[in-house]
């Protein structure tokens, strides 16, 4: 009887010890280093991962939303994420000094193959992961053969946000919009009347670092576009500024049609124009898809009292010109993290974009966060992804349907950030005193500023 006892107690430690054996196992996307395991799938659905996330995030507009659906996410699964938001302007500065700590990004963004120069070297190759597998085209990969550096997670567009009722209070409507000389007339008329009228036709253009984006970056886009599109080529080593004068007279038309003196400019911040605008102050404001929370909502306005319209350049088909459409943003994975992280991070992106709470929290608006919040309003480009509710992504939709051409993203081929920053500066000299010899300095700031950093960029 001992002898039985012994062999049956020695049988059942054999069959548990091979039903323990059973619960290790390596996660599919992280690094193969044998000794990597994950907890049990959570019964919600959530991460599998035993690591943390640290996402350092690009967009300042969305930084309350990431924050709450990085907790919303801790609470159903039990994995840290946490969410860091460099300030406007200055994500580059702020990656390469977290990189350089112990406790780096595992998730962070670059802007596209110009980004993707400097930090190839940290991205972890998506290809083959859960939300590679989920984007509806691969176009929206960052790529190299067959290697997956960066998935782009946003479509966004810009254009000119216009408040119609002001529109309408000047006598027009969108309608009577559909070229730049007709924008021209409409924005010299209402400043002619600005004071019967009670406000400007644009809102400041502001050059402080939180603003001056959207000039030496966004609008600085549509003389690069033309002349691409001119010349059938997605990028150069030399651009000739074939349609700077078309810039100048953008940019005259913002200047001298705004709610400031152009010599106030430097001093004008994003929340300056975007305060502006809510304030009735203006009817035009340039800015995208990303402003649609900000600008629509409880104590703001309504659909009905806002569109957006293309910016008109003078150049082409004006008429069947669409909105400036595509993306800069592109999640890439930390390599050098743990795998644990890795897999922890890759959970979340899949999460991100499957999830029916965080699908709502990104292409969402009013009311679209877990605590009723205004979501993202994001146009993302995954399989899972219902309709977004963003009007400026709706219009971008109806443009691109009846026919119109949306305008391309080529700023993430400008050689460098100092190039803009040196377009930036050399505007705003101009905007104080417009002499034909300041905007020789724009000119030069543009093109030879063009070959020099592309050279330092590219050996």
């Amino acid at each position: 009887m001992k002898k039985f006892l012994a062999l049956l107690l020695a049988l059942v430690m054999v069959f548990a010890l091979a039903a323990c054996g059973t619960t290790d196992s390596t996660p599919t996307d992280a690094p193969d280093d044998g000794g990597t395991t994950v907890t049990d799938a959570p019964d919600d659905g959530g991460s599998t991962a035993a690591g943390s996330v640290y996402y350092l995030n690009f967009k300042p507009e969305q930084d309350a939303q990431w924050q709450e659906l990085a907790a919303y996410y801790t609470e159903q699964t039990g994995v840290p994420v946490k969410v860091v938001t460099a300030a406007s302007g200055e994500y580059e500065t702020y990656l390469t000094s977290e990189m350089a700590k112990e406790d780096a990004p595992t998730l962070f963004q670059v802007n596209g193959p110009v980004g993707l120069a400097s930090w190839k070297d940290y991205c972890y190759d998506l290809a083959g992961s859960a939300i590679y597998g989920e984007l509806t085209s691969t176009d929206y990969a960052l790529t190299e053969g067959d290697v997956v550096y960066g998935i782009g997670y946003v479509i966004e567009s810009y254009g000119l946000i216009v408040n119609t009722d002001l529109l309408s209070q000047a006598g027009y409507t969108v309608d009577d919009i559909q070229s730049f000389e007709d924008l021209k007339a409409v924005a010299e008329d209402i400043t002619a009347r600005k004071d019967e009228l009670g406000f400007a036709a644009f809102t400041s253009a502001g050059m402080d670092g939180s603003s001056d984006w959207r000039f030496k970056t966004h609008l600085a886009n549509l003389p690069i576009y033309f002349e691409y599109q001119d010349k059938g080529i997605s990028s150069t080593d030399a651009i000739e500024g074939t349609y700077l004068d078309n810039y100048r007279a953008m940019w005259d038309l913002y200047i001298n049609n705004s709610t400031c003196s152009p010599a106030e400019l430097t001093a004008k911040t994003a929340n300056d124009t975007l305060n502006e605008f809510l304030a009735g102050q203006a009817v035009f404001y340039q800015n995208g898809s990303w402003e649609y929370a900000n600008v629509s909502g409880e104590g703001k306005f309504s659909d009905d009292q806002l569109a957006m319209i293309p910016i008109y350049f003078g150049v082409g088909d004006e008429a069947n010109q669409g909105l400036c459409t595509g993306t800069e943003n592109y999640w890439c994975v930390n390599k050098n993290a743990s795998a644990e992280d890795i897999q922890a991070t890759l959970d979340f992106m899949a999460w991100c974009v499957t999830d029916e709470v965080a699908l709502k929290a990104m292409t969402g608006g009013e009311g679209a966060m877990p605590s009723g919040a205004a979501g993202m309003g994001f146009a993302i480009p995954f399989k899972s992804a219902p309709e977004s509710s963003n009007l400026f992504v709706k219009t971008d939709a109806e443009m691109t349907a009846a026919g119109k051409t949306p305008v391309s993203w080529n700023f993430t081929t400008m050689p460098s950030e100092e190039w803009k920053n040196g377009v930036g500066a050399a505007l705003s000299i101009y905007a104080a005193d417009q002499t034909d010899d300041n905007w020789a300095g724009v000119v030069s700031a543009f093109v030879d500023g063009w070959a020099t950093e592309y050279a330092l960029a590219n050996g």
